[in-house]
């Protein structure tokens, strides 16, 4: 039996759930506020027992430190999520493709040709975009930070007003 420790907390970003399986990061994602996606424990259960063997789910508060380093982060120390260690599952592609995110420097963006360039495969944009959207750690590994060629949001699981917020958030976009 695997235990996953879960912890809620509020954000200017909506609610957001995070997962840990021991001292690591195996799912984040948020909810809210009103007009985006709910949230949905079911789902975030189903994937995450596809994963790990026999889960254990256990509320627990601030596992692993992680509720603690989002709150700072949104407090405004920026590098508060930049050692997290994270385990998010995927493919060998996708798992290439986050790595690559987390490359991109807080305050900073990348289009999605940029990351297909990093990760030696230029022809690769719509896969990437796939990837980043299947990201199971949004914020920490930074999805928002991947923009369109020409500078726009795009899409944003999260919702486009919160990407914005991130990047206003990270020096990235003027308030």
């Amino acid at each position: 039996m695997t235990e996953l420790r879960i912890d809620q907390l509020e954000s200017p970003v909506g609610t957001i759930t995070l997962v840990a399986h021991g001292e690591t990061l195996c799912a984040l994602d948020f909810f809210g506020p009103a007009g985006t996606r709910e949230f949905d424990p079911a789902g975030m259960r189903e994937r995450l027992a596809t994963r790990f063997e026999t889960p254990r789910f256990t509320e627990a508060d601030d596992p692993a430190r992680l509720t603690s380093r989002l709150r700072a982060y949104f407090a405004g120390r920026l590098d508060a999520l930049d050692d997290i260690a994270v385990d998010p599952g995927g493919t060998p592609f996708q798992q290439q493709v986050w790595k690559a995110l987390c490359d991109i420097p807080c305050g900073q963006t990348r289009s999605y040709r940029d990351v297909a360039e990093a990760i030696g495969n230029p022809n690769a944009t719509r896969a990437v975009g796939t990837a980043n959207s299947r990201n199971p750690i949004g914020i920490v590994i930074p999805c928002h930070r991947v923009v369109n060629a020409d500078n726009k949001l795009g899409g944003y699981a999260g919702g486009l007003d919160n990407k914005r917020w991130l990047l206003t958030h990270e020096g990235a976009l003027l308030a």
